[in-house]
C-alpha cells in the first residue's frame, strides 16, 4: 500500500529495525507469559516509548518514527504488547499530567512490563457520558476511600495497577468534580471480573471498588483535574490507535486480496474488494498527512473512518467464504473471529455518535446542536 517516501534518516531508522526483527523472531503462538517476555525483549533493545520523552525512557521520536515502527512489527508478525494500555494511555498520561515522582516510580515498570495497567474511566452507566460516572472518592485523613463500579476495562485481569477516575466532588459541576487517581487493584476491598466476549475471549473486565482505600500522593493532576487528564487521555488515547489499527487494516485487506483470489469473485465483489483497499489507502494517507494533529480532536474522525471500514471489511471477508464459513479451520476461524470482533469497533475508544459530535464541534467548528 502507497506511503509517504521515507527521508533517509526514516530509511535508515526502518533499516535497522526490520534488521533487528529479523535476528530476533516474535514468538509464535505466545501465551501471557510470552508476551511479558517479548515486551521485555523490546525494552532492553530500545524499541519502545519512540515517542516518549527521552528523559522518560524514550527516543523523542515523532509519529513518523511510530508508524514505521508500527509497519515493520506487524510485516514481522509482532504480537500485541503486554502492556498495550499501559504504553499507549497510561505512560503518556503520567508524562503530561504526573507528578515528578510519580513519573519515576511507575513509567519504566511501564515500559518493561514489569507492571501491568489497566484504564478504569467507563461505568455500566457512564460510558459514552463519561461525566456521569458514580464512582466516589471520600477523603479520610491521607487517603481517599473509593466506592463504585468500573467496566470494559481492558486487561484488567493481568494489572495490577488501575488508572482511575472517581467523583470527589458532588456539588460542582459533573465535570468539574472528578479526579484521576492510581489505584493498586491488590488493595483490600478490590474484585475483578472477567467479561466474556461474543468471540469467546475476555480481554475485557469489571472493576468493583469497596471502601479502597488510595493514598492521596496516588492522585494524578489536582483534585477535579480529572476530565482534563481523561481528555488528555483520549486524544492520545485515539491517536494511537489511529497509528495501530490503520496498519492493521493494512494486514488484513492483504488477506482480504488473497481470500478473493482463492474463492473467486463476481464483478460485484470485485468492486467491494476494490472500495476496501482504496478505503484503508484513504486512511493510511490521512493518517500520514495529519501528523502530529493526530494528537488532537482530528484523532476522533480517524477512529470513525476506521471503526467502519474494519467492519465492512470484516463482513465482505466471512461473505467471500460463502456457507463454508462457518466450518472449523484456521483460515475460516480467523474470519469469524475477526467479524465477531469489529462489532465493537464503533463503541470501544469512543462510541461514533460522539466522536462525529467532537468532529462537527472541534474540528469543523459547526454550532453545537439546537444552538
Amino acid at each position: 500500500m502507497p506511503r509517504f517516501a521515507d527521508t533517509p534518516e526514516q530509511a535508515a531508522f526502518r533499516l535497522e529495525l526490520r534488521n533487528w526483527l529479523e535476528a530476533h523472531p516474535p514468538p509464535a503462538d505466545p501465551e501471557w507469559d510470552d508476551l511479558v517476555q517479548w515486551q521485555r525483549t523490546l525494552y532492553d533493545a530500545g524499541w519502545l516509548g519512540l515517542s516518549w520523552p527521552a528523559e522518560h525512557g524514550g527516543r523523542g521520536a515523532g509519529l513518523p518514527e511510530q508508524f514505521i515502527y508500527n509497519q515493520e512489527t506487524a510485516r514481522a508478525g509482532v504480537p500485541d504488547l503486554a502492556n498495550g494500555i499501559g504504553m499507549l494511555i497510561v505512560g503518556p498520561a503520567l508524562i503530561v499530567a504526573g507528578s515528578a515522582e510519580q513519573q519515576g516510580r511507575y513509567l519504566p515498570g511501564i515500559l518493561s512490563a514489569e507492571e501491568i495497567w489497566c484504564q478504569g474511566f467507563s461505568e455500566p452507566n457512564a460510558g459514552s457520558d463519561l461525566a456521569g460516572l458514580q464512582t466516589r472518592a471520600r477523603e479520610d485523613g491521607d487517603d481517599y476511600v473509593v466506592t463504585g463500579q468500573k467496566i470494559w476495562s481492558s486487561n484488567s485481569r493481568h494489572a495490577r495497577y488501575c488508572l482511575a477516575l472517581a467523583r470527589t466532588d458532588p456539588d460542582v459541576p459533573r465535570h468539574k468534580g472528578i479526579t484521576a487517581m492510581i489505584i493498586d487493584l491488590q488493595s483490600q476491598g478490590v474484585t475483578v471480573k472477567p467479561l466474556r466476549q461474543i468471540t469467546g475471549d475476555a480481554e475485557f473486565g469489571e472493576i468493583f471498588f469497596d471502601e479502597v482505600r488510595v493514598p492521596k500522593t496516588n492522585r494524578v493532576a489536582e483534585e477535579g483535574d480529572g476530565w482534563m487528564v481523561a481528555m488528555k487521555t483520549f486524544t492520545r488515547e485515539r491517536a494511537n490507535i489511529a497509528i495501530d489499527l490503520t496498519v492493521r487494516l493494512e494486514r488484513q485487506l492483504e488477506r482480504l486480496i488473497a481470500s478473493a483470489r482463492d474463492q473467486g469473485c463476481d464483478a460485484s465483489t470485485r468492486r467491494e474488494v476494490a472500495q476496501a483497499w482504496i478505503d484503508g489507502a484513504s486512511l493510511g494517507w490521512t493518517c500520514e498527512r495529519l501528523g502530529e494533529q493526530l494528537y488532537g480532536f482530528h484523532s476522533s474522525l480517524i477512529k470513525v473512518a476506521w471503526s467502519e471500514t474494519n467492519q465492512r471489511l470484516q463482513t465482505l471477508g466471512l461473505s467471500l467464504l460463502g456457507p463454508e464459513a462457518a466450518l472449523g479451520d484456521s483460515e475460516r476461524e480467523s474470519w469469524q473471529f475477526g467479524y465477531q470482533r469489529s462489532r465493537g469497533n464503533s463503541i470501544e475508544g469512543g462510541t461514533s455518535e460522539i466522536l462525529r459530535t467532537i468532529v462537527a464541534e472541534r474540528v469543523l467548528g459547526l454550532p453545537r446542536l439546537g444552538k
